[in-house]
Parts: structure tokens; C-alpha cells; sequence
């Protein structure tokens, strides 16, 4: 005779199969392919609950600091000096929210971060100004127009281009050491628009020079065959040769770190924007083609903090990477034919639905006041892993901006 089965095993077993069938079904939502209504609806929404956050987010942090992560442990958001790289995102966090929005609370907010950084236009420690002083006055002026915002970002432009070394045709990343000797990064070609936007804009033509040298040589000496990139390159400032091929923040020296590879895809896709040379347009191209062909880029199109991370499927997954991509693609779709348009738009509105799915994105008056979680700072350093970041959710809100403009 069957023996009857205990009601707890009963209740064990339905609610396993509530729980996959709620797994499975967020799963499915994000296959499905959003009409533009449905993503005009999920921009909204997302606007709308960054201002909520970062209204939350600014309370946090101290009036003379920048956010830069949330502590769980601790229960506190992480904060910097205005010197920190990653200075210029929050403001700019703010500028794109105050776009959208029209929230004069945020506009406020952001006029009063843009005060305490203006300073570092003179900032000449790293290569980083683009970050710092692009991301915030930029975007400042191209909202305000305000001739003193300009002239900070040719004030900066003029600190950046210091950092160019004629030796070695390209922008000195970070200042010697004992790791390295003249360290360019991948990272840098992000910086160029600084430099180009100012000679565009009536600044030193040496600037945009400087930038389009820095590309080229980029173009020569970053990439290997597969048009995947290397984090850093050493340089002999004597000789101009390249002395190693090598990782700081990536799982190994010959492999592909996520945000590497969306540094590279932005940043070639923006100079192609600034120069026409269809050699940037080619690269960018290129590089896609790497990161959306890529047997390890996961279904939901967000990638591993690493393509070639040691304990895949188990890695890290990286919010920052695909932010970045997602706003490159959507750039990329304008100057592409109609199938890579296609591909380069549909990838990027995937990668929008699943950072905007509860998987990635943090609930209201959660996350220190961050948008969105699950970021990769610095892996081999166990600096900043699996934490929200301020440049993932800048590039997260810029996607978001260039798909209503440009695709609804």
C-alpha cells in the first residue's frame, strides 16, 4: 500500500514549481521583442525611477564627494574626492535625468556637483579628464549653453593633450611606475571626444590631431586578429616600441575583459562620428562583430565581467560592459546598413530589457540609491565586484536617450 505523501512535501513541491515558473517566466519576458510603445513605456518608467533613486543617492553623499559604489555590508554608498576617474558620471547621471525629466530638483543637484569639480579642469595626474570633465560640462553645455561650461571643457582638452607623447604617437594613460613604464590603455580612446568635440567646437586643431594619432595608433598596436583588445600596452618612451602586451583588470594578459571591448566599440564608433574616416567605422564594426558573435556572451546579452573568465557560466556577470555596448550599438545602427542596423539595434534593445528587469536593476530606495547592480570594477584586485557603479548607470541612461531619439 502507498504510503500518503506528508502535506509539507506537497506545499515543498508546488512551491518549486511557483518558483520556476516565475524564473521561467521572466525568462521568456525577456525574449520577447518590445513593440515601441512597450519601449517608450519602459524608458519612461526607467527615468522616472532614476530620478526617485538619485534623489536618494544624492542625500548620501557628502556635498565635496562623489558617489562611486555601495557598501552591502556596511549599508553605505562609497564615495570619492573630485579627482577619482570616475568623478564626472555622477553630474552627468543627473544632466541626462534632468533632460528627460525636467525635475529642477535634479537639475539643481547637478549644477551643485558641477561647482565642486570644475576645478580639475587643470587635472594633468592621468588620462582620464574625458571621463571627468566631458561626461559632466558636456553635456552641461550641449543642455545650457553656457560659455563658461565650454570654456571648462577646453580648459581640460588643453590638460589632457599634456599627456600626449610624440615618441610613442599617443596619450600616456598613467604616469610610470614600478608595473609599468608608458602604460596606454584601452580605456583612452574614451577621452578622445573630449579632445575632438573642442576643435570641433573652435579650440586648438592640435587637440583633434592628437586624437586622431591616438586612434591610429590604437588601431595598430591594441587589437589581434579576432579585433578583440588588450587592456594595456607598456611603451619605451625612448624608442616609440612596445614593450608587453598585458592585463591590469582583465582575467589573463591574452583575454578579452568585457569592458575593454565596450571602451574600444564606443570609443571607434564616436570617432568615426567626429572624423568620417571610414577606417574607424570599419574598426567599430569590427569589434561588434567580436563581442556579438562571441560563444560566451550569455543569452540575455549581458556579457561576462571577462570573455574568456576562467569559470564561465559561473562568472560574474558585468552591467557596466553592457551598458556602454548598448549605447555604442545604438550609435553604431546609424551609420551601419539595414541588416547590421537591425542586428546592432535589436542586441542593444535586448541588452536595455535586461538591465531594466529586476535581474539588474535595483527597487526603489534599495541599492544606496543606484540604478542599476551587478558590476565588475577591478576582478583581480576584488576591487568593486558584483556592486553597482556610476558609469554604469550614465551609459545605461545615455542608451536609453539615443533609442528615443533616434529609434522610436
Amino acid at each position: 500500500m502507498k504510503q500518503p505523501v506528508p502535506k509539507e512535501s506537497v506545499l515543498k513541491v508546488l512551491l518549486c514549481l511557483l518558483m520556476t515558473c516565475s524564473i521561467f517566466a521572466q525568462d521568456k519576458s525577456l525574449e520577447k521583442t518590445f513593440s515601441k510603445d512597450e519601449m517608450s513605456q519602459l524608458i519612461d518608467e526607467q527615468f522616472r525611477f532614476a530620478a526617485q533613486q538619485y534623489k536618494l543617492l544624492d542625500k548620501n553623499v557628502a556635498a565635496d564627494r562623489m558617489p562611486v559604489t555601495f557598501n552591502q555590508k556596511e549599508n553605505k554608498v562609497t564615495t570619492s574626492d573630485t579627482k577619482w576617474w570616475c568623478s564626472g558620471f555622477f553630474p552627468g547621471t543627473l544632466l541626462y535625468i534632468y533632460e528627460y525629466t525636467q525635475d529642477a530638483e535634479i537639475k539643481a543637484e547637478a549644477e551643485k556637483r558641477l561647482a565642486i569639480l570644475e576645478k580639475e579642469k587643470h587635472y594633468t595626474g592621468n588620462h582620464d579628464l574625458g571621463f571627468m570633465m566631458y561626461c559632466s560640462f558636456g553635456n552641461a553645455y550641449r543642455l545650457f549653453g553656457k560659455p563658461e561650461d565650454k570654456a571648462t571643457i577646453n580648459t581640460a582638452a588643453a590638460s589632457l593633450a599634456t599627456r600626449y607623447r610624440p615618441s610613442i604617437k599617443a596619450i600616456q594613460s598613467w604616469d610610470g611606475s614600478k608595473n609599468f613604464k608608458c602604460p596606454v590603455i584601452i580605456d583612452n580612446m574614451m577621452n578622445l571626444e573630449l579632445l575632438s568635440w573642442a576643435t570641433d567646437n573652435g579650440a586648438d586643431p592640435k587637440f583633434k590631431e592628437i586624437a586622431i594619432t591616438h586612434a591610429n595608433t590604437t588601431i595598430k598596436n591594441h587589437f589581434r586578429p579576432d579585433y578583440s583588445s588588450y587592456h594595456v600596452l607598456d611603451y619605451d618612451l625612448e624608442t616609440g616600441k612596445v614593450l608587453r602586451k598585458v592585463t591590469w583588470q582583465g582575467a589573463a594578459d591574452s583575454s578579452a575583459w568585457a569592458r575593454g571591448q565596450a571602451w574600444g566599440l564606443y570609443g571607434y564608433t564616436m570617432m568615426y562620428r567626429f572624423t568620417k574616416d571610414k577606417n574607424y567605422l570599419k574598426q567599430a564594426k569590427n569589434i561588434a562583430k567580436f563581442i556579438l558573435n562571441n560563444p560566451n556572451l550569455p543569452a540575455d546579452k549581458i556579457p561576462y565581467w571577462d570573455f574568456n573568465a576562467p569559470n564561465i557560466p559561473n562568472a560574474f556577470r558585468d552591467a557596466s560592459a553592457a551598458s556602454i555596448m548598448a549605447s555604442a550599438l545604438l550609435e553604431l545602427g546609424q551609420y551601419a546598413n539595414k541588416k547590421e542596423k537591425k542586428e546592432y539595434v535589436d542586441t542593444a534593445q535586448k541588452m536595455i530589457q535586461s538591465l531594466a528587469s529586476d535581474k539588474y536593476r535595483a527597487k526603489l530606495g534599495e541599492n544606496g540609491g543606484f540604478l542599476l547592480m551587478h558590476s565588475v570594477g577591478a576582478l583581480p584586485f576584488n576591487s568593486e565586484v558584483d556592486v553597482p557603479l556610476t558609469y554604469a548607470d550614465y551609459y545605461f541612461l545615455e542608451a536609453l536617450l539615443r533609442y528615443k531619439k533616434w529609434y522610436l
